[in-house]
């Protein structure tokens, strides 16, 4: 198998968190989006989406979707599960890993993309250059300002996002919050009490060997 990656961006970094945590090693090639090395033909011809982070696997299929690498990589290296010990446990951690992407990682996406320069005229990843909506910027802070407390008040009745086992819903918002406060400048709130205590725990479980 082949890695595409880059991995100061958040995307990459959720699998490489898969990856980390289960001790998988891939061949891995660094393809720069500094300067829009995925737009460019080599990477074109391997991923015509211009999208990173990409899994090749032996057979030839090319994996460009989270959840469907994620979830391949938990069924053909089952240890260390990210994705719980039961049908009902999967489906919670997914459930979950869905509405942090949708309500956080979403509008940090709007947020940056929307107000920062370089994205002038690239608002959204891949081939499809769109102009900025600057309307979203302000759009997806009230989004954050209204979830952040949220899932504070869920950590407050649990060790991790699902239960006492970190999972692939704890990677989702290692990446989130990393990106929040990376990337965007956009931290997640000091009253978030709860979130700052969890983080602790998910990066120490991250990197238990």
């Amino acid at each position: 198998m082949k890695f595409y990656t880059y991995d100061p961006a958040p995307n990459p970094q959720r699998v490489q968190m898969c990856l980390d945590y289960k001790g998988i090693e891939l061949e891995t090639i660094q393809v720069d989006m500094m300067t829009a090395e995925q737009l460019g033909e080599d990477y074109r011809r391997i991923n015509p989406a211009c999208t990173l982070p990409a899994l090749l696997l032996d057979s030839g299929e090319l994996l460009t979707e989270i959840p469907s690498i994620c979830t391949y990589l938990e069924d053909t290296f089952p240890q260390k599960p990210l994705y719980g010990q039961s049908a009902e446990e999967r489906a919670i951690i997914v459930g979950w890993s869905h509405k942090l992407y949708v309500s956080l990682f979403q509008p940090l996406a709007d947020v940056f993309r929307n107000g920062h320069p370089n994205f002038k005229g690239r608002a959204l990843p891949g081939p499809l250059d769109l102009e900025q909506i600057p309307a979203l910027v302000e759009r997806g802070k009230a989004r954050l300002a209204h979830t952040w407390p949220q899932i504070d008040a869920h950590l407050a009745g649990s060790q991790f996002m699902v239960g006492d086992d970190f999972s692939f819903a704890d990677i989702e918002l290692l990446a989130v919050t990393g990106f929040a406060s990376g990337m965007v400048r956009q931290p997640v709130p000091e009253s978030c009490s709860n979130i700052a205590a969890w983080r602790a725990r998910a990066q120490a479980a991250l990197t238990q060997k």
